[in-house]
């Protein structure tokens, strides 16, 4: 059965901006929202102006969208956001940032957060010396997110290694290029944070 390739597109259309989900595409003329900028479907060009509800629920898809999280996750990640000490909405936020597929795709192991995703579930990671292939695990202060040695020599290791040599890494986060290790300095704050979602949407959503 064939993937339609345009459905990541089709999600930055809906949310009317840029979700960056597709890598380097997204800064090209290539891009959907560059394309097309409206709603996909047949009544895209004809929005209307969003209720207060409406602003909350598309906050929050904006956000499992950059991040590729289903709802029943998401709602895990809030539960845990609430009660942590601390504001709920930047919990939540320091949560998503603590996944591994994250943390491979801020660090330019991979080039997207889909991509990065993809390479931690076929086994290219190891979390201080351990193997882990589940994009949704959490790192701690102190982890050690290494590309494991056989894999290092693979073609997308290599493409990524090379172009994203010089992308700026979190204050968070300590990279070694080199080596292909990342180090996890301490949990990211909502500074950190340099994308556009506005949390207390979400937690408005989930408080009714």
């Amino acid at each position: 059965m064939s993937r339609y390739k345009d459905e990541q597109c089709r999600i930055c259309r809906r949310e009317g901006q840029k979700l960056f989900l597709k890598g380097s595409r997204c800064y090209t003329d290539k891009c959907g929202v560059t394309r097309r900028n409206y709603a996909p479907g047949q009544h895209g060009q004809g929005r209307k102006k969003l209720s207060e509800y409406g602003m909350q629920l598309r906050e929050k898809q904006k956000t499992k969208s950059f991040y590729g999280v289903q709802e029943k996750q998401f709602r895990k990640y809030f539960k845990m956001a609430e009660q942590a000490k601390g504001i709920t909405g930047e919990m939540l936020l320091q949560i998503l940032e603590s996944r591994l597929d994250n943390v491979v795709y801020r660090v330019g192991f991979g080039v997207s957060r889909a991509q990065a995703r993809q390479l931690v579930n076929h086994g290219h990671f190891e979390v201080n010396g351990r193997k882990v292939d589940i994009a949704s695990y959490l790192v701690k202060p102190g982890d050690v997110v290494t590309v494991k040695e056989n894999k290092r020599d693979t073609v997308i290791i290599k493409e990524n290694k090379e172009v994203n040599a010089s992308k700026p890494v979190p204050e968070w986060l300590e990279k070694d290029n080199e080596n292909l290790t990342a180090k996890v300095v301490r949990l990211a704050s909502r500074e950190d944070v340099d994308l556009p979602v506005s949390e207390h949407l979400i937690v408005e959503l989930y408080s009714k």
